[in-house]
């Protein structure tokens, strides 16, 4: 494999053993390609449980669950069925992360009126989906390879986009938090100043009854001012 093409796969493995992440593949085009740059990295049992090479639209809807009238009507080479591969393996091999290739590796097109060298690749976690084209130049094992290298920089670049995005989501949430906090304490004041107002205008603080007449010496006569 093409070094460039390991070194990519290894900057990806690196992300996911950072969070304890496991990544799971759906190839059409790409036979086993992607897979295979995947496990030729020591210890890739502990992120990498299992794929699918899916090449016909049979496959890729019983295994993928990628909707047959979409097939149908727009064939395998497009956005919508990169992601539904991507998604329907992450769920299927309960990962956190599922990406898949699907494109037209030459030197024929058969029946598609689609470019050789077009290929999607979709991308799926729990929380979001994503699909990248791109079309190559070169024979058929040039743009296999090709595509698995688009493919792992994709990856890459989806992950580390939706970091930022989360990163940005937490921040937000903690100024929010903050804000929230700070309007409670205001408030918490503003309460205490006019319970504080109205204590000092209160009837009880003034003297409230004085002694007329005699004193209470006299004969206990205290008239009460109310």
């Amino acid at each position: 494999m093409d070094e460039e093409v390991q070194a990519i796969a290894a900057r990806l493995v690196r992300r996911l053993k950072e969070v304890g992440a496991t990544i799971t593949v759906a190839e059409s085009c790409t036979g086993g390609l992607l897979a295979s740059t995947l496990t030729d990295i020591a210890g890739s049992s502990d992120w990498f449980n299992q794929s699918w090479v899916c090449y016909s639209y049979d496959s890729k809807i019983t295994e993928l669950n990628v909707e047959s009238e979409l097939l149908e009507t727009k064939g395998a080479v497009n956005a919508t069925v990169a992601i539904q591969m991507a998604d329907g393996a992450r769920k299927r091999a309960n990962a956190e992360l599922g990406l898949s290739i699907t494109g037209i590796a030459g030197p024929k097109q058969g029946d598609s009126n689609k470019p050789i060298g077009l290929v999607y690749v979709g991308i799926a976690s729990k929380h979001w989906a994503n699909a990248e084209s791109v079309q190559m130049g070169g024979s058929r094992q040039e743009n296999k390879v090709a595509f698995v290298h688009f493919a792992l920089k994709t990856a890459i670049d989806c992950w580390d986009k939706a970091k930022i995005r989360k990163s940005d989501a937490l921040q937000k949430e903690h100024n929010e938090a903050a804000k929230a906090a700070v309007k409670q304490a205001q408030s918490e004041v503003e309460k205490a100043r006019r319970a504080a107002d109205a204590a000092a205008g209160a009837p009880w603080q003034d003297e409230s009854w004085q002694k007329k007449g005699k004193s209470v010496g006299d004969d206990n006569n205290i008239e009460w001012e109310g």
